[in-house]
């Protein structure tokens, strides 16, 4: 037996031998699984979401959904799925790594073929040895989410993630040891199953047997096995990152220096990109033969003793070939020249801080407030609840824990005990003694300076209340604007000091609850609708009911913008504070973006808009590559 160590040789000869035939099978493959496998995966995700019954979900009710029998086994269908759309993948290019023909098209259809004919056995395989990861690490999740509760249990997920209070870091180290056990039990079993893919997919024996043998096979060989297959996954890993960089580092600089012609720059820009896309395409495929050439020299030398098969004699590629090669080309081509016209040079963008500036001051105070007029942001986000006694006042959670201590209810206290509440002192010892203000309070503090984004977030069974109490707010507000616009001498300074006379033009509320929205507009015609959802069941909503549609910005996709150019509304995304992520956004034409930073946003518009045009495309180019 040839030793492990020309493993790497083997494998280099392997694919250089097959590269040809490889490309023509991954182009098959992928022309047919797409239309065999997406359409399928896609109507299980819709029906298994429609159990729902919802037309906005929360993250609750889509975790809570996942963890549900029904969603368990949905996802375990999935897995499933996916997990045999790979190994199918892998057993092809399997076998045009150990069979030597002419005709690489030839090679590419008979292998597309054989591998076919044993899906039933692939399927075997995905169930025995997929089903038996899944099983090992059940313990360690119930483990986790033991410890998750333990240590975080009842603590906001915005509250994690800013402030990072010592529990998280608690969790983590607790949760490190359980997830270093799961991992190295995890790649044991792997280990001694490696070859249990090529020996189902090259002979004629059951999945069953086909683990045991691959036990057989790699007993004493672990470490050896173990480390080629961990390089062979850093390289996957390290391969587009590296070129990723290093097309960054030697083309894109290039790019600044084109004069500002458009006879010059779009020419170029498009090669630019028709060769960014061309790369992509090759390190994907890359790193799916790199993987089956490894399971095929491991097989080879294992279980045949051989360390590799003879090459396939040279032919000439035929009509075929080039057909095949040129539609590559020209599909990179197309997809870049569509990529350069979907660019629009426009910034227009709405800055809205999110409960203030809450990275500076406290959240949902006047200091926030302040603060976010002088950081730029033309509108305020800010959470209002229902006091017991009917007032409108700012505040994010249900419970007083977070930010005070009080495991009282935010809902069963009256507006003058909860006046007596210290938000500030948590942030800061600036900020002691900062009280939760009234909606009164804070629409008179923006008067001539921002608009406001009311999010409203009612108790069960509050929602109109909390609306109708937040319209009688604006009401009184837009009468105090009334008398203190009859009262001002000079009309030039009547807007700062008054504000725009209609609070409800000026205004905005948001709620995660669409029967609401056909409410406030029947109540107020002229006030604006925001409606914030984590994920919108397709073909459920009303586009036509809101004048703005708050998405988080990771859920904001191509889809989704030309939805809001049909049905005119806004696309605002929540919550950014990121910088290349803020300039991708603006550059997908978000309408407003919901950030805790609303300072660097104001500057980051500044920044482009000193750009010029060819330096402004370069930016967008840039950003797209970063999607």
């Amino acid at each position: 037996m040839q030793p492990l160590k020309t493993l790497g040789k083997s494998l280099f000869r392997t694919l250089r031998d097959h590269l040809r035939p490889l490309i023509a099978f991954h182009l098959f493959f992928t022309l047919l699984a797409s239309s065999l496998f997406l359409p399928a995966f896609l109507w299980v995700l819709h029906g298994l979401l429609a159990q729902l019954n919802r037309t906005v979900v929360t993250t609750d009710e889509v975790a809570a959904l996942l963890f549900s029998p029904l969603g368990l086994g949905v996802s375990l269908v999935v897995l499933g799925l996916g997990f045999l759309v790979l190994y199918w993948q892998q057993a092809g290019m399997l076998h045009v790594a150990i069979r030597p023909r002419d005709n690489h098209y030839r090679l590419a259809l008979d292998a597309l073929w054989l591998s076919t004919r044993r899906l039933p056995a692939l399927v075997g395989l995905v169930i025995l040895q997929v089903g038996s990861h899944l099983l090992l690490i059940a313990p360690f999740m119930f483990a986790l989410a033991w410890l998750f509760d333990a240590w975080l249990g009842g603590l906001d997920t915005y509250y994690l993630q800013r402030v990072k209070p010592p529990v998280l870091w608690y969790f983590i180290a607790s949760a490190l040891p359980l997830l270093g056990l799961w991992i190295w039990m995890a790649a044991w079993l792997y280990l001694r199953w490696v070859l249990a893919l090529p020996l189902v997919a090259l002979e004629n024996i059951s999945p069953l047997r086909a683990l045991k043998r691959s036990v057989a096979l790699t007993h004493g060989w672990h470490r050896s096995i173990g480390i080629a297959v961990l390089l062979v996954l850093v390289s996957i890993i390290v391969l587009p990152i590296f070129t990723t960089l290093l097309f960054d580092r030697l083309f894109t600089p290039m790019l600044w220096w084109l004069p500002e012609h458009n006879a010059i720059l779009l020419p170029v820009t498009l090669a630019y990109l028709t060769g960014y896309v061309l790369i992509t395409l090759a390190i994907t495929f890359l790193g799916v033969a790199v993987n089956a050439m490894l399971s095929a020299c491991l097989y080879l030398q294992l279980a045949h003793r051989s360390q590799h098969v003879s090459p396939p004699q040279a032919s000439h590629p035929g009509r075929l070939a080039w057909a095949v090669e040129l539609a590559v080309l020209l599909f990179a081509g197309l997809q870049a020249w569509w990529i350069l016209n979907s660019f629009e040079l426009r910034d227009d963008v709405e800055i809205i801080a999110h409960r203030g500036s809450s990275m500076v001051a406290p959240e949902n105070t006047l200091s926030a407030i302040h603060q976010a007029v002088r950081d730029g942001a033309n509108s305020v986000e800010i959470d209002v609840r229902l006091t017991a006694d009917r007032h409108v006042m700012l505040y994010h959670d249900r419970s007083m824990a977070r930010l005070t201590g009080d495991r009282r209810e935010f809902g069963d206290l009256t507006r003058e005990e909860l006046s007596h509440f210290d938000v500030g002192s948590w942030f800061g010892d600036a900020f002691q003694g900062e009280h939760i203000p009234g909606l009164d309070e804070t629409l008179r503090a923006v008067r001539g300076k921002a608009s406001l984004m009311i999010e409203m977030k009612p108790l069960p069974g509050q929602s109109r209340r909390l609306a109708d109490a937040v319209i009688a707010a604006l009401q009184t507000e837009s009468d105090e604007r009334r008398t203190c616009w009859a009262q001002q001498q000079a009309p030039l300074d009547a807007y700062a000091r008054c504000g725009f006379p209609n609070a409800f033009a000026e205004m905005s509320v948001a709620t995660m609850t669409p029967a609401l929205l056909s409410y406030l507009t029947a109540q107020a015609p002229a006030l604006r609708k925001t409606l914030l959802a984590q994920l919108i069941l397709p073909g459920t909503l009303n586009r036509g009911e809101f004048d703005a549609l708050g998405l988080r910005h990771n859920r904001i996709t191509e889809r989704e913008m030309r939805l809001a150019v049909r049905y005119n509304y806004e696309i605002h995304a929540w919550t950014v504070n990121s910088r290349a992520r803020m300039s991708t956004l603006i550059d997908m034409g978000v309408d407003a973006i919901i950030t805790d930073y609303p300072d660097q946003l104001a500057a980051l518009l500044a920044d482009r808009r000193e750009l010029s045009d060819g330096g402004l495309m370069l930016v967008k180019l840039r950003n797209w590559l970063r999607q």
